[in-house]
């Protein structure tokens, strides 16, 4: 994928990289390196441990693993600022290494995005504050890819929804600022949701703070409105709970369901996808040991074929790698028509390019072969099957022996409880009487420890019981401005939410990351950017949209009765600066340049949204190009999984 044009994302990635050898240099000589181990993957996107030993860094060690030792005088912490117990651990090994070692250690702690009181505060009773250098790394978003960054920030779906920390919400603002004293201020705010709400409210005090402050690096001719960004959408992760609950059906989200993507890399075994390249294979006698082996295969752009394959419907990806696999042979095959010694040479200087390409079609047609298994069981299709039932409108009691015929198979906990709170969030939650049959079910059949899973998933509100105040029918257009729930009943319908007809094959609409089912979440965005073809979707090629909807509205305009269906405030901010500086500015820049949309992310965003998105930004080439931001990619595993209680009571 080539750089985004508009907002430059290896830039960031480069000021990442800079900073923290910036910060390791200061410390002279050898040292060791202890590092939190949730933020190993972020730093391994844009520095390798080869890079880390160019600047003095002899071995790496796990905060968490506690196994420090003191082979080196320097030592190095870089840890996340945001949690208390990362400073209590930082101060026991402290203490520790003080008192077993007879070298004097300099300790050097980096906190990562910020240096808090909280830290300060427990540093210093643990009586080492005096004895350390602290500094902080502002380290915010990392691309992923080129069109889409992300938060350096651990689980920020639970801490927002389940903790209602709202740290993710100051860190996103810390994040979006940089690119306002960059590139200009977003022209416009547009959003749904109340945390996106509150990160529009901060952005907005953020700005009035670098103004007043006499100091801020930040030019006036910064703080004037954009003229490479259009807008800023933000879109709230609960106004669209369901989304994330169905099984992910594109290519990189089947990879993410089964193996778990982190840091565009996927731990799967060796007996899947084979050793790495260059590596011996293992004798016939230790097949057993190879079992457990785990391989880290990297997922991203720089793979061309999985550039190709990742937003695609997993239905499609068999036929892509097959012509993929006959044009390799083919190209392979020509060497056989180089009648030249020059033909010769182009084929021996294209062979190490084939021959990268032809290892990603083994390592992708493995697990192309894998994934085909697992979605041929019948526990994968009863699943799905209830799935499309709940978001097509089908009764949700109809659902309910499949789900205790699953229970009963011993299926894992989340996927009855991905269900579960499917149901809930789509008919604004079971009947009382079928909530604590499924409540009684799963501590029979999981354990009692899972009443503070369950406590968990209704206090998130995911899994909750029906009430008066919840009915299961919501009145189109009824009740006041600002929802407290998404009426997907209503939704279905005035966003066309299910698409019977998709083209897999060739899509004309987003609702093939689903095989049928449009994102909520996506179709928001739709409804500011692709009003037309949005409506022309709604209500079917032949209608007369343009006369309902100016080509020129923006914001929300025209879809302001939908948002009434749909949970928390709406928002839409313009930001102006000096009218003069402005059409000064625009005069210089020209007026027919494409322009950037910011898609921000609030509590996560699943690999099929992105997917979605991509194909809308596909649509628009030429007109507009989006940049895709999140606190961080996530899954139904990750939403279910932050509620789900670990400990056993049953053992002691």
């Amino acid at each position: 994928m080539s750089p985004h044009p508009g907002i430059d994302t290896d830039a960031i990635k480069d000021k990442a990289r800079k900073d923290v050898l910036d910060l390791l240099e200061g410390v002279r000589g050898k040292k060791n390196l202890v590092i939190e181990q949730s933020l190993a993957g972020p730093i391994g996107l844009f520095a390798k441990f080869s890079t880390l030993q160019d600047y003095g860094v002899d071995k790496v060690f796990f905060l968490e693993n506690d196994n420090l030792d003191t082979s080196q005088k320097n030592i190095v912490f870089l840890a996340s600022g945001e949690k208390a117990k990362n400073c209590v651990a930082i101060a026991a090994q402290i203490k520790r290494l003080q008192q077993a070692s007879s070298i004097e250690h300099e300790v050097s702690v980096i906190w990562v995005p910020r240096r808090t009181l909280v830290c300060n505060k427990i540093l210093e009773e643990a009586g080492v504050l005096g004895d350390i250098s602290i500094e902080a790394l502002s380290l915010h978003f990392l691309p992923l890819d080129q069109d889409v960054l992300t938060l350096a920030y651990d689980d920020p779906f639970a801490d927002l929804y389940l903790r209602k920390d709202p740290t993710s919400i100051f860190l996103a603002a810390q994040a979006l600022m940089p690119i306002q004293h960059r590139y200009g201020l977003f022209p416009r705010i547009i959003g749904k949701g109340d945390n996106a709400r509150r990160l529009m409210e901060l952005l907005l005090r953020m700005r009035s703070e670098a103004a007043a402050d006499e100091n801020a690096a930040t030019s006036k001719r910064g703080m004037m409105p954009s003229a490479s960004i259009e807008s800023l959408i933000i879109i709230d992760r609960e106004v669209d709970m369901v989304t994330p609950l169905l099984t992910q059906l594109t290519y990189e989200g089947l990879i993410d369901e089964m193996f778990g993507i982190k840091n565009n890399q996927a731990e799967i075994d060796t007996s899947i996808v084979g050793q790495a390249p260059g590596q011996q294979p293992k004798a016939q006698n230790s097949a057993p040991q190879q079992q457990g082996l785990k391989r880290k295969i990297q997922l991203d752009s720089s793979d061309k074929l999985y550039d190709q394959l990742r937003d695609a419907n997993f239905a499609i990806v068999g036929p892509l790698l097959n012509k993929v696999a006959r044009r390799l042979a083919g190209e392979y095959e020509s060497r056989h028509g180089a009648k030249s010694t020059s033909e010769l040479r182009e084929f021996v200087n294209k062979l190490p390019g084939y021959q990268a390409e032809q290892q990603s079609l083994k390592t992708h047609t493995n697990l192309t072969e894998e994934a085909l298994k697992h979605t041929q069981t019948d526990t994968f299709n009863r699943v799905l099957e209830v799935q499309q039932n709940l978001v097509s409108g089908s009764d949700p009691s109809s659902q309910h022996d499949t789900i205790e015929e699953l229970m009963a198979r011993d299926q894992p906990l989340t996927t009855i409880l991905r269900l579960l709170c499917l149901e809930s969030t789509i008919s604004g939650g079971l009947r009382p009487k079928d909530l604590d049959n499924f409540k009684r079910h799963i501590l029979h059949a999981y354990g009692y420890q899972h009443l503070l899973t369950l406590h968990n998933l209704e206090k998130m509100g995911l899994l909750v019981a029906r009430t008066a105040a919840n009915p299961f029918y919501i009145p189109v257009g009824g009740g006041a401005s600002e929802s407290n729930i998404t009426n997907y009943n209503t939704l279905r319908k005035s966003l066309r939410l299910i698409v019977d007809e998709v083209n897999e094959q060739d899509p004309n609409d987003i609702a093939y990351v689903y095989s049928g089912y449009a994102p909520l979440s996506v179709r928001l965005v739709q409804a500011i950017i692709q009003k037309q073809e949005l409506l022309s979707i709604i209500r079917g090629p032949s209608s007369d949209t343009q006369s309902s909807t100016p080509s020129a509205a923006s914001g929300w305009q025209g879809f302001e009765d939908v948002l009434k269906s749909v949970k928390g405030e709406t928002f839409n901010k313009i930001q102006k600066g000096d009218e003069a500086a402005v059409k000064a500015r625009h005069m210089l820049m020209g007026s027919g340049k494409v322009k950037t949309v910011v898609v921000m992310f609030m509590g996560g965003i699943t690999r099929t949204e992105i997917a979605a998105l991509r194909f809308v930004g596909k649509q628009l080439e030429g007109r507009k190009r989006l940049l895709i931001c999140t606190t961080g990619v996530i899954g139904g595993r990750e939403v279910v999984g932050a509620a789900v209680e670990k400990g056993d009571f049953g053992k002691g």
